[in-house]
């Protein structure tokens, strides 16, 4: 299975079914009245975390996703069946983006979290629903409300206690596999890691969840090497194991590693390095030289640092460096692991004295631009006598006549209205 941290892809909510416009016809009822029904909503769509999946690799293969649309209404009052909801399983630690604003949507984090997306198209009333005193057997209906389109990045941040980073080739997998029971595979040649590998460490009810971040190298910070694909990955950690080669026998070298590793993580998200973190002098198995540990010691005492002498091959200071992780990670305070709140998806709210203009396209064509009247063309069926009515009235409620006559439009010209085109008959003043 490939890591994949990162996929777009784009949720079409559910249409709204059409009202149904039909009269009683019963026998010994000679008048009838409308029994049309209102079209059924339209499915939603939801983005829902689950621990059960580790990658967005599957949305690599498949990057469409739609809910079901409202059923129509139906006569004798029936209303359409509402259309399902769609959910969309991700893993936890998944962030959603709206691709188009590049606004975050929410931060999935526990297994059950549940963010709407798109919402389903409102279903269109039928011809019982207009039926008035003055009006008691209305032709007129309506069409299903539209169901949202949205395009969404989805982006991984994997969710651990304690991230383990270091330079290729530093032992960073093998000091994992140590000090927990993942299973990485290693291999001692540069950047055996090229996706991050997950452990746990376990003291009685206390359980401390470590990840091997793939090797950092300097220009990661501008995406060179394995780059931005991994140091997202170290910000959800609450604790962070610098691991250091020491083999090199060279205090130059140690401090090379560590002002690499800063800089880049600074250039990244400079929070980074207010975290709680651990030097990890690795790989000191290769090393014959007691007095060399010193030196190494006095150097991160000299940088404020505190540092834990480690061998994968000989287990050295493996089980000290465990004991200390639960003891540090124990007396730290729980954080709030969610770094976006969760914003619903709503129904955009049109008025009818929202601003409303008129676009000059070309001589003798005008375009009214009104979000209330655009939607109400999108829901009003024109194959009706009584929408048309219906319109010309809302319009010239509305004042557009005067605009356009403002604007010089005169008798046959063409307006628009959303999708609709209309030639212009100015009522005689």
């Amino acid at each position: 299975m490939k890591f994949i941290d990162r996929a777009e892809i784009i949720v079409h909510a559910g249409h709204g079914g059409k009202g149904c416009m039909s009269f009683r016809r019963e026998k010994y009822v000679p008048k009838g009245g409308p029994d049309g029904g209102n079209g059924g909503r339209g499915g939603n769509v939801y983005i829902k975390a689950s621990d059960k999946i580790q990658t967005l690799e599957d949305f690599t293969y498949k990057t469409q996703f739609k809910a079901q649309s409202g059923q129509d209404g139906r006569k004798r009052n029936k209303s359409g069946k509402d259309g399902e909801d769609l959910i969309i399983e991700v893993p936890c630690g998944t962030i959603v983006w709206d691709a188009e604003s590049g606004e975050p949507l929410g931060d999935l984090v526990d297994p059950g979290d549940s963010l709407l997306v798109a919402l389903g198209g409102r279903g269109g009333r039928g011809n019982a629903a207009f039926a008035t005193s003055v009006n008691q057997a209305p032709r007129f209906s309506e069409k299903g409300e539209e169901g949202q389109t949205k395009h969404l990045i989805l982006e991984l941040k994997i969710l651990a206690d304690v991230a383990i980073i270091g330079l290729p080739n530093v032992g960073k997998s093998s000091l994992l596999a140590s000090l927990s029971n993942a299973k990485p595979k290693i291999a001692d040649y540069p950047f055996t890691t090229i996706n991050p590998n997950l452990g746990v460490i376990q003291d009685g009810d206390f359980r401390i969840t470590l990840a091997d971040i793939p090797g950092l190298i300097e220009g990661a910070s501008e995406n060179k090497g394995l780059g931005l694909a991994f140091l997202r990955h170290i910000e959800r950690s609450r604790f962070i194991l610098h691991v250091l080669d020491v083999s090199s026998h060279s205090i130059n070298n140690i401090e090379e590693q560590w002002i690499i590793l800063r800089e880049e993580i600074s250039k990244y998200n400079d929070q980074i390095l207010e975290k709680p973190s651990l030097l990890v002098a690795n790989k000191t198995d290769l090393i014959d030289d007691d007095s060399f540990w010193d030196q190494v010691a006095k150097w991160a005492e000299k940088s404020k640092q505190e540092i834990c002498f480690t061998s994968t091959v000989t287990g050295r200071g493996i089980k000290e460096l465990a004991e200390l992780l639960v003891q540090k990670l124990s007396k730290l305070t729980p954080d709030n692991r969610r770094l976006y709140p969760l914003r619903h998806a709503t129904m955009s709210q049109f008025h009818r004295d929202s601003d409303m203009r008129i676009e000059i396209l070309e001589e003798g064509k005008y375009r009214v631009v009104s979000p209330y009247l655009e939607e109400l063309v999108k829901r009003y069926d024109f194959g009706q006598e009584e929408a048309i009515l219906r319109f010309g009235k809302i319009i010239a409620r509305l004042g557009v006549e005067d605009l356009l006559d403002q604007m010089g439009a005169k008798e046959g010209d063409t307006v628009c209205i959303g999708d609709l085109e209309f030639e212009y008959e100015p009522e005689v003043k």
